[in-house]
């Protein structure tokens, strides 16, 4: 036999060896992965149904109303109870003719993480599409804040948390190329281009902290404002970032988490709530070993493909609580079948007792009481 025909024969061969592989073990390769000590207790929160998708993050205000949420038709709602239900409170776009309830539309923008600040009341918001925001106490149209740092263009504002002592708002700027719609392309890339900006309140002056990062979703302070978390999706994992003290300027790994985390909140006690948007499965480690099969997925499948394969083909919710000090994992809460919650974005503990979950696709938020997993 020719060597050309020695060498392409194998290489020829080389898609019917992949294509009968996954005929066979498909269900293998997505599968999420089981987890140990993990609390199956998710299925049991209450539904609180919205009139749009993808209440990715939620705050309540100074009197401890709300939750306020972001949905995907740039609005944010708040929660006014049983009898009220959800009303219109801000948004972040004028252009409001042609907004979609379901599908994301750029010009009506999407509001991502929301931070009240505590001393005026004003709300500050990452929109993914126009940069950080903010809307005073009486709601409205939220103004433009800020949209590029160091020259560069805030194209993928996250989510921010404020340091109230020094006037101080952090947040992630997690892409220099795509927009909050492409999502997933900025995990697949494999392009380390996220960063941590710093941003005086007073001053109005911007500096980026932390940089070449892998899509930096969630953000969060810790309790004596010394360092910021911000979780890699990418990597699953969270970065410890320290602002204040001897080791200012310096960051380390803080917790590795069985799954792609979208957001984290601090809880009362200072320790941190990160929401999993889905667990690791085979499927998750191939398209990590190298950019480029991350690169070839994106061109080979649809955003709703990638998302769908990545949730081993069923949505399902996941919560971890990490130490506020270690990042040790202390808690591991599962809706593993996806009976209740979905496709879950934020976990955000209130002081009596209840915990809060957002979900970026799904047109509900869910409400559970602490002492149902702490009993178990």
């Amino acid at each position: 036999m020719p060597i050309s025909r020695r060498v392409l024969t194998p290489v020829a061969a080389t898609p019917v060896i992949l294509a009968v592989i996954c005929f066979f073990f498909w269900e293998s390769i997505i599968r999420s992965d089981n987890l140990k000590d993990t609390k199956h207790v998710l299925q049991d929160v209450k539904t609180i149904p919205l009139p749009a998708d993808g209440p990715e993050s939620l705050e309540f205000d100074l009197k401890g109303e709300g939750p306020y949420v972001g949905v995907t038709d740039g609005r944010i709602l708040k929660w006014q109870g049983e009898e009220l239900g959800w009303v219109d409170f801000a948004y972040t776009s004028p252009h409001r003719d042609n907004c979609s309830r379901h599908e994301v539309v750029p010009s009506c923008g999407r509001p991502l993480g929301l931070s009240f600040d505590r001393k005026t009341g004003d709300l500050y918001i990452c929109d993914g599409y126009f940069g950080v925001m903010k809307v005073g106490p009486e709601g409205g149209l939220a103004e433009l804040v800020l949209d590029e740092v160091d020259g560069r263009k805030i194209m993928f504002a996250n989510q921010g948390d404020i340091d109230e002592e020094e006037d101080v708002y952090y947040f992630n700027d997690s892409s220099d190329t795509y927009h909050f719609g492409e999502v997933f392309y900025v995990s697949m890339s494999g392009r380390k281009v996220g960063r941590v900006i710093k941003y005086d309140m007073k001053s109005k002056e911007a500096k980026v902290i932390a940089e070449n990062l892998h899509l930096p979703n969630g953000l969060a302070l810790s309790k004596n404002g010394s360092f910021v978390v911000t979780c890699e999706s990418s990597l699953n994992s969270c970065r410890r970032i320290w602002v204040k003290g001897p080791k200012s300027g310096t960051n380390e790994i803080f917790a590795s988490l069985p799954g792609a985390p979208d957001n984290i909140r601090r809880t009362p006690t200072g320790d941190f709530w990160v929401a999993l948007h889905s667990k690791n499965s085979l499927f998750t480690r191939i398209s990590q070993l190298h950019p480029w099969i991350g690169r070839f997925f994106m061109k080979a499948m649809k955003m709703e493909t990638a998302i769908h394969l990545t949730n081993g083909g069923k949505p399902h919710g996941i919560v971890v609580k990490l130490s506020g000090e270690t990042g040790e994992i202390l808690e591991i809460l599962e809706d593993s079948e996806g009976k209740a919650v979905k496709y879950a974005s934020e976990a955000y503990e209130t002081k009596d007792g209840k915990l809060w979950i957002g979900s970026v696709y799904w047109p509900a938020v869910w409400v559970l009481d602490t002492s149902v997993y702490d009993s178990k």
